[in-house]
This record gives structure tokens, C-alpha cells and sequence, in this order.
């Protein structure tokens, strides 16, 4: 009865709902549920798993239509800000949603055969891609820190079911595990920090934090610091910055390989984007606190990354070292604090997109039954035996390793150019020779494909199918167009590094 009278005295009020600037996230968790519908309704028949691909297809693609129709309003009118202002959508988060959509699609496709081959279950493997990918959208979008963690667990809680989604190997049951454990307690590292913060500055709205920064002088910026290093080191596991990143190797190595390609693409460049919104739109006035961080951060990245792949073996650790290494050159970019470094770290994640994808497409094309055939020696003779195959994965790596006319090069020249001209010569410097070392890994993994095979005969028989063949082409086409004709994906990204 107190309820009601309540009630009365004091409407509740909800918070009007932009619902075209929520769509893509509706539509990519509606393909999920519908998938799990679609499961539960047709069980085992033949159509199962053609139905939940169209699905997931689908939701990808009405997502990417919404996000042509946002990317045309928000140029136009400014950004859309909706939820109670939980969710902002501008030229920054359309374009790095649009990145995720590219990540996600071809993780859809590689994963076809895959699971065909391994006699995995699909639709239940879909459903989790769509849902993560749906909270990679949210956080990319996110304007309040307790959204931003909401979909964190959204995008993260998928990707441990994942990782471990081959129950029959040891390896991927590890990866899961390690994931999970590592990644709730940089959860909670994170959700530590948003409690700092709110205590420092009254809100977890990253306007609202900013305006309050900008207006008001804290005599005791302790626990805003603290909020803010907390806040770092949670999103630092994410993008697997040093000494953040001890379950990369692990974990790329034993998830299944279409999983590993979507972390490497998709999750990286949510968690990229939220580190630079949070950052460049809460704390702006603090950036001579927290550039020297991140400037740390990108030298341990660069340098353990590029440093700790010569030793390994496994061609999958050996990528998952190259990921960290990656994950500095975008770091080098933001930590500049310009427009330009902001315009060359979303080149970069676009460029690195395609190249992520197309290169753990080849693996999985490459692999065995089982997946665990990873090493150098297994990998010897490819080229020979699939000079096509062979030679676009030599591509892909030479790209990755920043060889002229590729997207690679142009994606480090531009984060290089962005240092310079931020005078931060010490940086650059480290940025180049860490090149320089990587260069001579790929280069390992390209010898060994050239080589006469040791017992490689399996690579003669295996036939590429329709899926894999559309993300293996399409993506080797995008390297080489950023690399030869860069100037449209210039333009594009230096039309989205504004947050208005």
C-alpha cells in the first residue's frame, strides 16, 4: 500500500530511448537469443546450423546498416546521446562499431568450417559470438563508467565460454580457465577504479567527469589518481598491455583458432576504444599524469612483446606475442594526446582488423583435426605444397611486419608520424627498433613455410571452402588497398576521432 502511495507522490520517470542509436546492439543480441530460439525449436534437424549462420548473418548485417545510418546523422547533427546519457554515439564510436561488425562477420565465417571439421556444436558457438560482439558495441558506445562495466562483462563473459568451447582438449579448457580467472579479477580491478572515481568526482558519467574536472580544483587528487591508474590497469588486460598480458600467449594458443582471431580483432579494438574515450573525454586536463603511464605501458608493450616471440616455437604464441607487440604501436599513437595520434591508433586498429583475421584464417585452414598442430616444424613446406595459400600467409605476415605497400606500413608510418610530430623522439626510436626485431620473427615463421616439408603431407589435400576462401581474399584485398591507396581510410578515420 506504501508503494502505491509513493508512487503517486513521486512518478517514476524513465529516460527517453534513442532507439536508432541502440539498434546495432539490439540487433547483434537479438541474433543471439534468436539463435538460442532457433536451437531449442529445431534441435538436431539438418537445418540447424544453416538457420543460426543466417541468423548470425543477419544480425551482423542490420547492425552495419544502422551504423551507415548513425555514421550520416552523427556527421551531420553532432552526437546522439541517449539512456540518461549512459550511451553516446559519435563519428568515434560508429567507426570503430563499424571495425567490430568487420571482426565479427569473419570470425562467423572461419568458424563454419571449423566447427564442421571438429564436430563442434554450432548454434550455442554463434549465439556467444553474437552476444560478445553485441557487448563490444555497447562498451564502444558507452558515456557512464557503470555501462562501460556492464558491457565489459557482457563482451567478456561469451569470450570465456569461447576460449574453452573444445571440451576434448586440455589446451582449451586451460585457456578458458586462465581467462576467466584473470579476467574477473581485472574486472574487479576495474570496478575499483569507477569507485574511486565517483568518490573523486560525485558521478560515473564521463561528461559529467570531465565538467567537474574542468571547473573544480581537487587539493587531494589522491583517490583520483588512484581511480585512474585502477581504471588503466583493468582496460590494460584487455588490450593485453605489459604487465597486463600473461594470458595472451596461453590463451591464444588454446582457444579454438576462429576464437583467437576474433579476440585478436574484435576485443582489441573494444577495448582500445573504450581506453581512449574514458581517457580522452574524463580526464583530459590530466594529461600530464597519465601520459607518462601510458607511455610506460607502450615501451613494456613494444619491447616484451617484440623480444619474447623470438624465443617461442608455436606459431600461435608467436602471433600472440605479435598482438601485444601491435597493441604498443597503438598505444604510441594515443599516448601522444593530438588528433593525429588518435586518427593513427584507429587506422591501426581498422588495418590490424584485416590483418588479424586473415592471417589466423590461414592457420585455421592450415591446422590439423584437433587443432594442436601448431609449431614451426608443422607448419614447414605450406608454401610449396599451397603456393596460394602459402603465399597470401606470407603476405599477411610481411604486412604485419610493416613491408612497404602493405596496410601494415602505412599503419606504422602513421603512428610513427604521429610521435614525431609530437616530439617524442625516444618513443619513436623504440617504436622503429621494436619493428626492426619483429621484422625477424615473421620472417621466421615466412622460412618456414618456403621450406621443404617434414612431414607436412596433410596441407596437398585439404580443400578450401566457400567461407574461409571470401574472409581469406577479401582481407588479403583490404592489406594491400590501405597499403597502395591509403588516403580514403585516412580520411575515414580522421573523420571519427572527434567526440562531438
Amino acid at each position: 500500500m506504501t508503494g502505491f502511495v509513493l508512487a503517486a507522490i513521486a512518478p517514476i520517470t524513465t529516460p527517453s530511448v534513442d532507439w536508432l542509436g541502440v539498434a546495432p546492439v539490439i540487433a547483434l543480441g537479438g541474433a543471439g537469443v534468436a539463435i538460442v530460439l532457433a536451437r531449442a525449436l529445431l534441435r538436431r534437424s539438418a537445418v540447424t546450423t544453416p538457420v543460426c549462420v543466417a541468423l548470425g548473418i543477419l544480425g551482423v548485417v542490420l547492425a552495419a546498416i544502422f551504423e551507415y545510418r548513425l555514421w550520416h546523422l552523427v556527421r551531420a547533427d553532432g552526437a546522439i546521446t541517449t539512456m540518461a546519457g549512459m550511451v553516446r554515439v559519435d563519428p568515434f564510436g560508429v567507426f570503430l562499431s563499424v571495425v567490430v561488425l568487420i571482426g565479427t562477420i569473419y570470425a562467423l565465417f572461419i568458424s563454419v568450417a571449423y566447427l564442421k571439421r571438429e564436430s563442434l556444436d554450432a548454434p550455442e558457438y554463434l549465439a556467444l559470438v553474437m552476444l560478445s560482439a553485441a557487448g563490444m558495441v555497447a562498451i564502444i558506445t558507452a558515456n557512464d563508467l557503470i555501462a562501460i562495466f556492464v558491457a565489459l562483462e557482457v563482451l567478456s563473459i561469451p569470450l570465456y565460454v569461447l576460449a574453452a568451447f573444445d571440451r576434448r582438449r586440455m589446451a582449451s579448457q586451460e585457456a578458458g580457465l586462465k581467462y576467466f580467472v584473470l579476467g574477473a579479477f581485472s574486472s574487479a580491478v576495474f570496478l575499483y577504479g569507477v569507485a574511486l572515481t565517483y568518490g573523486a568526482t560525485g558521478s560515473t558519467s564521463l561528461t559529467a567527469i570531465g565538467d567537474f574536472l574542468a571547473n573544480n580544483t581537487l587539493y587531494e587528487q589522491g583517490t583520483l589518481l588512484a581511480g585512474g591508474a585502477l581504471l588503466l590497469a583493468g582496460l590494460g588486460f584487455k588490450v593485453a598491455a605489459v604487465p597486463f598480458h600473461f594470458w595472451t600467449p596461453d590463451v591464444y594458443e588454446g582457444a579454438p583458432t576462429p576464437v583467437t582471431a576474433f579476440m585478436a580483432a574484435a576485443t582489441k579494438t573494444a577495448a582500445f576504444a573504450v581506453l581512449i574515450r574514458v581517457f580522452s573525454i574524463a580526464f583530459p586536463l590530466y594529461r600530464t599524469d597519465w601520459k607518462p603511464a601510458l607511455w610506460v605501458l607502450a615501451v613494456l608493450t613494444l619491447v616484451v612483446g617484440s623480444v619474447a616471440a623470438l624465443v617461442q616455437t608455436d606459431v600461435k604464441r608467436i602471433l600472440a606475442y605479435s598482438a601485444i607487440a601491435h597493441s604498443g604501436y597503438i598505444l604510441i599513437g594515443f599516448q601522444t594526446g593530438t588528433i593525429a595520434g588518435r586518427q593513427a591508433a584507429l587506422l591501426y586498429l581498422l588495418i590490424y582488423t584485416f590483418m588479424a583475421i586473415g592471417t589466423f584464417a590461414v592457420i585455421m585452414l592450415a591446422s590439423m583435426t584437433g587443432d594442436d598442430r601448431h609449431s614451426l616444424d608443422d607448419y614447414r613446406g605450406f608454401a610449396l605444397q599451397r603456393p596460394v595459400l602459402g603465399g597470401i600467409l606470407i603476405f599477411f605476415l610481411l604486412a604485419q611486419a610493416g613491408i612497404p605497400l602493405t596496410g601494415g606500413f602505412i599503419a606504422k608510418l602513421e603512428v610513427f608520424s604521429a610521435a614525431a610530430q609530437s616530439h617524442d623522439y625516444s618513443l619513436l626510436v623504440i617504436g622503429v627498433l621494436a619493428a626492426v626485431v619483429a621484422m625477424f620473427f615473421y620472417l621466421r615463421i615466412a622460412l618456414a613455410l618456403a621450406s621443404p616439408a617434414t612431414g607436412g603431407e596433410y596441407f596437398s589435400d585439404r580443400r578450401v571452402d566457400r567461407w574461409s576462401g571470401v574472409v581469406v581474399a577479401t582481407a588479403a584485398l583490404a592489406v594491400l588497398a590501405t597499403g597502395v591507396t591509403p588516403g580514403p581510410f585516412i580520411d575515414w578515420a580522421r573523420q571519427a576521432v572527434y567526440f562531438v
